[in-house]
C-alpha cells in the first residue's frame, strides 16, 4: 500500500509541475530506518521565484507555486485522526525532521548559489496525512504540535485527491500513470460525482 499511496502523492506534485524524486524503492519493516530512509519523496520547484513568499501552512495546490524544495513524508494511516494525543505517543512521524536528513536530500537537489549549510534550511518539511480532527481546540493544537516540532506544512490526502481528480481528462489516455488511469476511468462511469468529490467544506481557488 505504501507505494500506492506514495504514488498519488508523487503524481499530485508532477501534476503541479515539481520534480520529484524517490529515494527509495524498498520497503523497511525488520529495523529502524536509516536517515535516508525516512525520507519518501523530494520535491523541487523548477518555476519557484525568489521573491516570492512562503507558503501558507496548509499545503493547498493554490500554494505550491510558492514552495521552492521539500522534504516530503507520506504517512497513509487513512483510519486515524492525527490527534494531540496521537501525534505526542508517534515520535516515529517526525523523524524525517532530522539534520541528518536533510543533508541526505541535498544530493538530489543540491544548494543553489548562495544557499549554504550556514544559511536556512534549504528543503521545507512536509508532511501528507489523512486528516485532522475537525473540532476545537483538538485541531488547533494538532496544529501548533506539527508546528512546534519543525513541520513547514501538511497537506491531506483529500486535498491531493480532489486536484487530481479536477485535472483528470476522461477523453485522455494516462497509460503511464495507473493512478491518473484509474481516476480518469471512474471519472467516466460517473462513479465520481459532483457531490462526491466535494472532500473540503470550502475549495480553494474556486
Amino acid at each position: 500500500m505504501a507505494a500506492i499511496d506514495e504514488g498519488i502523492v508523487r503524481e499530485y506534485f508532477e501534476q503541479n509541475g515539481f520534480f520529484v524524486r524517490q529515494v527509495r524503492k524498498h520497503a523497511v519493516q525488520a529495523r529502524k530506518k536509516t536517515s535516508a530512509e525516512e525520507i519518501d519523496l523530494v520535491v523541487f520547484n523548477p518555476r519557484w521565484n525568489r521573491e516570492s513568499r512562503k507558503p501558507d501552512f496548509f499545503l493547498f495546490a493554490t500554494e505550491l507555486p510558492y514552495l521552492h524544495r521539500a522534504i516530503v513524508a507520506v504517512k497513509p494511516w487513512h483510519t486515524d485522526v492525527f490527534t494531540p494525543g496521537m501525534l505526542k505517543s508517534s515520535p516515529e512521524i517526525f523523524r524525517f525532521l532530522e539534520a541528518e536528513v536533510q543533508r541526505g536530500a541535498e544530493r538530489f537537489f543540491p544548494p543553489e548559489e548562495g544557499e549554504g549549510a550556514e544559511g536556512p534550511e534549504i528543503f521545507a518539511k512536509i508532511l501528507v496525512l489523512p486528516t485532522l480532527p475537525t473540532q476545537e481546540p483538538f485541531r488547533s493544537q494538532s496544529v501548533e504540535l506539527l508546528k512546534a516540532r519543525g513541520i513547514d506544512g501538511i497537506i491531506s490526502f483529500r486535498a491531493i485527491l480532489l486536484d487530481l481528480i479536477d485535472k483528470v481528462e476522461i477523453n485522455r489516455s494516462y497509460r503511464k500513470s495507473d493512478t491518473l488511469e484509474v481516476l480518469r476511468i471512474l471519472k467516466n462511469y460517473d462513479l465520481l460525482s459532483e457531490p462526491q468529490l466535494d472532500f473540503l467544506p470550502t475549495r480553494p481557488g474556486r
